[in-house]
């Protein structure tokens, strides 16, 4: 039976070199709002012998994430794997000085999107199903204050779903990459030697024994 892994924020960076380094074992549901990102990463996966579909979409907007959760149920009645690498980046700021345009980005989805996501998928993933979330510890940094509380908050939405499925399922794993040059990174370190950085394509293929096994 064809295993289905849903890719949210898979356009770029990690999602996209994890939904490649997947695209071998499963059908791979690509979602993100770049369209081209999303047609490049289809030729990459086809070229592979792989497989995809590509959902275009904004995971904030709660009308398309039922749809999209709902087209799978039609299309393939479960889901064997969520991978959530979609983040919004807002801007640096000092704590008392943050916008409430970036900080609500922030938490529409980064926390938001994810408790929604997680509603949605829970009935697809079942009891054998697997969710995988990455952590990125920035909350308490210095004028991390609009990533960092919202980053933090997912995690911790995650870690909540995690104790109650524990015995119950889906599993829910979650890892902590290297350091890695995306865009994410680029807006918070903009001069920032890329040398020492990993390569998301080699922390995919560090990852996928945790994201599988």
């Amino acid at each position: 039976m064809t295993q289905i892994a849903l890719i949210t924020g898979a356009s770029r960076g990690l999602g996209a070199a994890i939904a490649e380094a997947l695209a071998p074992t499963h059908h791979i549901v690509a979602v993100a709002k770049t369209v081209g990102a999303l047609e490049e990463l289809d030729d990459r996966i086809k070229a592979a012998g792989g497989q995809a579909t590509l959902a275009p979409m904004d995971v904030t907007l709660e009308a398309a994430m039922q749809q999209l959760c709902r087209s799978i149920f039609d299309r393939w009645g479960k889901l064997d794997l969520w991978v959530h690498t979609a983040v919004h980046a807002g801007p640096l700021a000092p704590a008392g000085h943050l916008a409430d345009k970036d900080f609500d980005k922030s938490i529409e989805t980064n926390v938001k999107a994810t408790a929604r996501l997680i509603a949605y998928t829970a009935p697809l993933l079942g009891e054998s199903g697997r969710a995988v979330f990455f952590d990125d510890p920035r909350g308490g940094e210095a004028f991390f204050g609009h990533y960092g509380t919202s980053k933090a908050a997912q995690i911790a939405l995650a870690q909540s779903w995690q104790a109650e499925s524990r015995k119950t399922g889906p599993d829910v794993r979650i890892l902590t990459p290297n350091p890695m040059p995306t865009a994410v990174r680029a807006r918070f370190y903009p001069g920032e030697a890329r040398d020492g950085l990993a390569d998301p394509r080699d922390e995919a293929a560090r990852l996928l024994p945790e994201i599988l096994g």
